[in-house]
């Protein structure tokens, strides 16, 4: 396996004209490592991989979307995206970043999907709308839809960066009045991953594309076509707010005593416990912070139809097929009360999870 000193001094050179060291580089190809959940031995397989790369051509299709998800990758940095990995992907198709216009950018997609069949990764942002023929999302005179199937049908790999596009997101909120899906309901069968979120978190996409450069192919995914390096884990195991849920320590108002102490936002309509991220350890921001450390409930961006079953966003969690957590919660308090004999933890824990006879008198 190659080591990280032999690289080669003209890599170098090129990292060092974008202002990014060696130093710079190996904590990014290490961190990415990390988030990816490979041991440091495959640094250096990391690292010949973004050297060694052959500009995979890359294009970007929008659709139904808010552009939240191109704003988040775009304002990534140390490094950017740009220049770690974008360096090494030809970028052939973007919309929002690429020079041609009009009929030449269209050219661009068109030469890309004609010459490089089966060897191009497409990037999905945005839902897809179906209904009337998908007449509500055209880009240069075709639908969507059309452009999705001829464009993501002859790529090597579809790549849906956000809720929108990975499962039809606020366009597909009811009433749904244009049809909107994701990508999989609208072209089933196609190779694809999903990464959800309000918007996607940068760092994902970023080890998603770099563990494609370097193995060749995609993450391993969980049923809803998540990698399971970013989707693996419940935000509400992870959260740093979770030891004062398991003590009963909730937020009750906005400004409260509790809020201002950090204490957990559960009741404040916090979906943590329904949602599956790694916001809490990746964070936004270059890492400094995300929603709920702001003191912000988690929203289950990432899940499925959240704008339908995760709302009113401002009240505890609702009756979310196969999930419990009112039971779960209580079962907490009694075992916290059975285990340590803590009788304010467990009157914290009773006093937290409310009967609903007194929710029903409020």
């Amino acid at each position: 396996m190659k080591r990280i000193d032999e690289i080669s001094p003209q890599f170098l050179e090129v990292l060092e004209s974008h202002g990014i060291s060696r130093r710079d580089f190996i904590k990014f190809c290490g961190a990415t490592a990390a988030l990816l959940g490979l041991s440091e031995l495959y640094i250096p397989q990391i690292a010949r991989a973004l050297e060694k790369a052959k500009k995979p051509s890359l294009v970007w299709l929008d659709f139904q979307n808010c552009a939240g998800d191109i704003e988040a990758l775009l304002k990534a940095s140390k490094p950017t995206i740009a220049e770690i990995v974008l360096d090494v992907l030809s970028v052939d198709y973007h919309a929002t970043i690429m020079a041609p216009a009009g009929r030449q950018a269209e050219k661009s997609l068109r030469d890309v999907v004609k010459n490089q069949k089966g060897k191009y990764l497409a990037i999905v942002d945005g839902a897809i709308p179906l209904k009337d023929g998908g007449v509500y999302a055209c880009v240069a005179g075709r639908s969507a839809i059309d452009i999705a199937r001829e464009v993501c049908g002859n790529a090597y790999a579809t790549i849906c960066v956000g809720t929108c596009s990975s499962f039809g997101g606020l366009p597909a909120a009811k009433p749904n009045p244009t049809g909107a899906v994701g990508v999989r309901d609208a072209i089933p069968g196609l190779t694809l991953i999903n990464l959800p979120g309000c918007p996607m978190n940068p760092e994902n996409i970023t080890a998603t594309l770099v563990h494609f450069l370097t193995f060749g192919s995609l993450p391993a995914t969980d049923q809803l076509g998540r990698p399971l390096f970013a989707y693996g884990k419940r935000i509400h195991d992870n959260c740093e707010r979770r030891a004062h849920y398991d003590a009963g320590q909730f937020v009750r108002e906005w400004g409260d005593a509790g809020h201002r102490q950090g204490w957990c936002l559960y009741e404040m309509g916090c979906k943590g416990p329904e949602a599956f991220l790694n916001c809490p350890t990746v964070k936004y921001n270059e890492r400094t912070s995300w929603p709920v450390q702001a003191g912000h409930g988690c929203l289950a961006c990432a899940v499925p139809n959240f704008w339908d079953t995760m709302t009113p966003f401002y009240r505890r969690l609702p009756n979310a097929p196969g999930f419990g957590v009112e039971s779960t919660a209580d079962k907490i308090g009694l075992g916290l009360a059975a285990a340590t004999a803590a009788g304010i933890a467990a009157h914290g824990i009773i006093r937290a999870i409310r009967p609903k006879e007194e929710e029903k008198g409020e």
